[in-house]
């Protein structure tokens, strides 16, 4: 019975992660007409790093934990990597998202799944299933329907690229961070939200992004530590119980949520070619959430919330 009740916890874990991480593209489009790009990405990764930060002092006072595995000089070029593309890539999806629907960005944030598969395959000579293969260009022509400027639709042109860029960017920063699956995920992401926030922030002194009221900054970190941070707490847990295959097929459904959050929030109204897209993205997903292989590409990340 406890073993029961364990694994329908396990469940409901994998779906609120799922449904944590939905609402960010519909929330983050709202808050960006206060707040520019690169301080929403820096808030976003600060907000998780702090917020995950403090769940790791109260899990050591509450439950010992064994000794993390340090990192070592070899990591170094891994985690330059990791940080340098966390700061690049959310600028640009937060750059699309402010010229594009909150649904297309929901959908086209799949496409990460093909560049990691492609850059693995790529790099790193993963093999690649024939399941996969075929998961792998649904999504792609998804993307591709979704990117095709049509007036009157949801989809868009350039903006498209900014999103898909972003994918491609997550794409590299998950195979840097592959290459860090011996440490604690919360460690990693500890790491990525204060090293990411903080190039982040660096990007938005730059680029003179200031003046933004106090309120939208709170609700922003806020924003971080529920999608990015507690998102990522409620994976792991799950996967600890069910499994990465089995996690990573719940989670899948999160990009959908977010669809409909998006449609309800901004009162969109579908347009044919927008929905043709969600169809073959389902579908997609589906082939590529449930492949065993796929399961090795996911990982402990921001973004994705997956753990190797």
């Amino acid at each position: 019975m406890k073993i029961k009740i364990k694994k329908h916890i396990a469940v409901l874990s994998a779906i609120a992660a799922a449904v944590l991480y939905s609402i960010s593209s519909p929330i983050s489009k709202l808050l960006l007409s206060e707040i520019p790009p690169a301080l929403m990405a820096s808030l976003l990764y600060l907000g998780a790093g702090i917020g995950m930060a403090s769940i790791n002092l109260i899990q050591k006072k509450v439950v010992p934990i064994s000794k993390d595995t340090p990192f070592i000089k070899r990591d170094f070029p891994y985690i330059a990597g990791m940080i340098l593309l966390d700061i690049a890539a959310p600028f640009l999806l937060m750059t699309g998202l402010s010229k594009a629907s909150a649904a297309n960005v929901s959908l086209l944030n799949n496409f990460e799944i093909v560049a990691t598969s492609l850059i693995a395959f790529t790099l790193f000579r993963e093999k690649i299933t024939g399941r996969l293969w075929f998961g792998i260009g649904l999504i792609t022509l998804s993307s591709l329907i979704l990117s095709l400027p049509e007036p009157g639709s949801l989809s868009f042109s350039y903006s498209s690229l900014f999103v898909l860029g972003a994918c491609v960017c997550w794409g590299f920063e998950n195979n840097c961070t592959r290459m860090l699956s011996k440490n604690s995920p919360l460690k990693v992401v500890i790491l990525k939200g204060f090293g990411s926030g903080t190039g982040s922030l660096l990007l938005s002194f730059l680029l003179h992004e200031n003046g933004i009221p106090a309120l939208y900054i709170f609700f922003t970190l806020i924003l971080g530590f529920v999608s990015y941070g507690l998102s990522i707490f409620c994976y792991v847990y799950a996967q600890r119980s069910l499994g990465a295959a089995k996690t990573s097929a719940y989670y899948s459904i999160s990009p959908f949520i977010g669809v409909f959050l998006s449609l309800i929030i901004f009162r969109e109204i579908p347009h044919l070619s927008f929905v043709l897209a969600f169809l073959v993205m389902a579908a997609g997903t589906y082939y590529t959430s449930t492949d065993a292989k796929e399961s090795r590409f996911r990982k402990f990340s921001l973004h994705s919330i997956s753990v190797k």
